[in-house]
Parts: structure tokens; C-alpha cells; sequence
């Protein structure tokens, strides 16, 4: 009789068809014990449910204490369209707003409710803008197609390059820490600043075998053809022959005016220096130095350095620093980029 009614009820896998189940086996005389042999329920739980049911002689679950919400679902779903509509709105905006559709609700509730659905205030992703012809969408995508099929291999041929400004006090922007209460000001939670802090620019490249050269500009140097092509011939050409020897690489740069330069490009030609592209404009996450770049600014941050020369000898030595396992990694990642961006149509993406 116990195997002919449980049988059935074996496939139940929500706990409100579970208890009726085994409300259902209590009331037609099985013990307890009966109803833990079949293994419906954990023992503790059959337990429990037989328990309340002679208690309250229903099954339905009581109705948990405390203040209802001062929301109801529509409510909730109005709210998310307004946030929706204006990202940038504030807390107060919200409630405000929502207390003119009829909802009697603090700001802090509102914010409880945006967190329910996922919705967390977050500083602003600060991506190059697009241009409204959306042409650099469209040279994107031409960029990716071309090179999606590379393989990491591919990628680990190609010596990766940019300048860099970096900045007396703070480098990598405002930095989040942690303090106590009284403690805004100590010194170890303030960040110097000075009116005109001192800024120094690099030039530097890496590839999948570490990274290469770096070289500081000279205060007051304009960054032209001359200045370039005198750079790539003193730091390009020892990294491509310290790194590659007489292997083939292809060299990367963007479309700064200087390295798009009729001279420029000649003179690559001449030292039988392939070059990668087209490079797509407005695409620093197609182009690893970027990352390298963040990384080596937040460990001279750390440094703290306050003159210009001390600044300079930090990046120095942190750049030789950076290990040969991180920079393969991040060219590693270019299939990745590359399938991100096609993903995305050409669009802001993660990287």
C-alpha cells in the first residue's frame, strides 16, 4: 500500500508539492518513520511539517512577520524604467520621481529595490568616443575580421607599442582605500596634489618575449616624425633584434599623425619592418600596451615618488620589472579582443 501511493509522489521537487505529500501519507495512517523510509523529504523536515500541520491543521506555510513593503511588483518594475531612462540619476531624483507616480518610498528604499534587480551605482566606464559617421566602428570590424583568424601564436609575432604620459601624484587617477571613522585625513589615506604637477611622457614596446625598450622624452620635445623615427631607429630595431633576431615580427602603432607619416612609413619599408594593420583609431583595448600601461602607472603609484627625477628612475625600474609570464598573457588575449569586438559590432567592449 506504502509503495503503490509513494511511488508517484517520488517525482514531486517543489517543497510546497513535497509537504502535501507528505501531509497526504500522514493522513492516510503512516507514522513517521513510515514516510523517512521512502526519502521524500529529509527526516528533520518530515518531522517538521507533520508537527506545524497538527498544530495549525493546514498545510499552507504562515505568513512571515514584519513590515509589508511599501512597493508592489509594478511598482518595483516602474522604478528600474525610470533608473533605466536616466542612469545618472540620483537616489533622491528616483524617489522623487516615483513619489509622483504614487509611491510613498524613501530614497533608501528605492536604492534597496535597484539593488534587488542588479542595479548597483558604479563610476562611469570612460571609453574614446566614437564618431558619429561611425567610421571607427566600421574600421574596427575590418580590423577584426581581417585578424580573426590569428591564432595566440600569430599574435606572439607582433611587437606591440605607444606613448604613455605619466603624472606626479597619482598617475592612475583617484585611488579607493580603506579607514576608519576620523581617519580621512591621515596620511596614509591622502593623496598629494600639486596645481601643475610635473608630466612625464614614454615610449615604450613589449611583445610575448617580455618587454622591450622604453625611452623617457626630453622636457619640450615635440613628438613629430623626427623625434619618432629617431626613436623607433635607437629602441625599435635592438628590441626587434634582441627579441627576434633573424625570426620575422611585425611591428604595431597606431595612427598618431607622427607615425603615419609618408617618412615614417619609407623608412620601415627600408629596415624590412612589416607593419600591422591598418590600426583601427579610437581602439586602446585592441592593443595590449594599454593594460601594460595601467598596470606599470599603479606600481609607480605605489612608489609614491615626489620630484620628477625620482618619478623617472621609478619607471625605469618597474618597467624591467614587469615579468615576461604577464606580457605573454596579455598577448595571449588578443584572439580574445578580437572575438569580443565582432561580438559587440564594433561597439565598447570589457577589455
Amino acid at each position: 500500500m506504502l509503495e503503490i501511493i509513494v511511488l508517484p509522489l517520488l517525482t514531486m521537487v517543489t517543497c510546497k508539492e513535497t509537504r502535501a505529500a507528505i501531509i497526504a501519507l500522514h493522513k492516510n495512517g503512516f507514522t513517521g518513520k513510515d514516510i523517512v523510509a521512502t526519502k521524500i523529504a529529509p527526516k528533520s523536515t518530515i518531522y517538521r511539517f507533520i508537527k506545524n500541520f497538527k498544530e495549525r491543521g493546514s498545510i499552507l506555510v504562515k505568513e512571515a512577520s514584519g513590515r509589508p513593503r511599501k512597493s508592489s511588483k509594478h511598482q518595483d518594475r516602474l522604478l528600474k524604467r525610470i533608473q533605466l531612462r536616466d542612469r545618472s540619476a540620483t537616489s533622491a531624483e528616483l524617489a522623487q520621481e516615483w513619489q509622483q507616480a504614487g509611491v510613498s518610498a524613501s530614497a533608501s528604499t528605492g536604492r534597496r529595490r535597484l539593488l534587488e534587480d542588479g542595479l548597483v551605482s558604479r563610476r562611469e566606464a570612460n571609453k574614446p568616443l566614437l564618431s558619429k559617421k561611425k567610421k571607427n566602428i566600421r574600421d574596427r570590424l575590418i580590423f577584426c575580421r581581417n585578424y580573426s583568424e590569428w591564432t595566440a601564436e600569430d599574435w606572439g609575432k607582433v611587437i606591440f607599442s605607444d606613448e604613455a604620459p605619466f603624472r606626479l601624484f597619482g598617475a592612475s587617477g583617484k585611488r579607493l582605500v580603506r579607514r576608519r571613522k576620523g581617519e580621512r585625513y591621515h596620511q596614509s589615506c591622502v593623496m598629494p596634489t600639486v596645481k601643475h604637477p610635473d608630466t612625464i611622457h614614454v615610449w615604450g614596446c613589449f611583445s610575448s618575449k617580455g618587454v622591450g625598450s622604453l625611452t623617457i622624452l626630453p622636457k619640450n620635445t615635440a613628438m613629430n616624425k623626427e623625434w619618432y623615427q629617431n626613436t623607433l631607429q635607437q629602441q625599435l630595431l635592438p628590441t626587434i633584434q634582441q627579441q627576434f633576431g633573424e625570426e620575422q615580427c611585425i611591428f604595431q602603432h597606431d595612427g598618431a599623425p607622427c607615425h603615419k607619416a609618408k617618412v615614417i612609413t619609407k623608412w620601415l619599408g627600408d629596415q624590412n619592418v612589416e607593419i600591422l594593420g591598418p590600426w583601427p583609431g579610437n581602439s586602446p583595448y585592441l592593443n595590449t600596451i594599454e593594460n601594460l600601461w595601467s598596470i606599470l602607472k599603479r606600481r609607480v603609484d605605489k612608489q609614491k615618488p615626489t620630484n620628477s627625477d625620482k618619478l623617472q628612475e621609478v619607471i625605469m625600474k618597474e618597467w624591467v620589472a614587469i615579468s615576461q609570464d604577464l606580457a605573454q598573457k596579455l598577448i595571449e588575449s588578443m584572439p580574445s579582443r578580437i572575438a569580443e569586438v565582432l561580438k559587440k559590432k564594433g561597439q565598447h567592449c570589457k577589455y
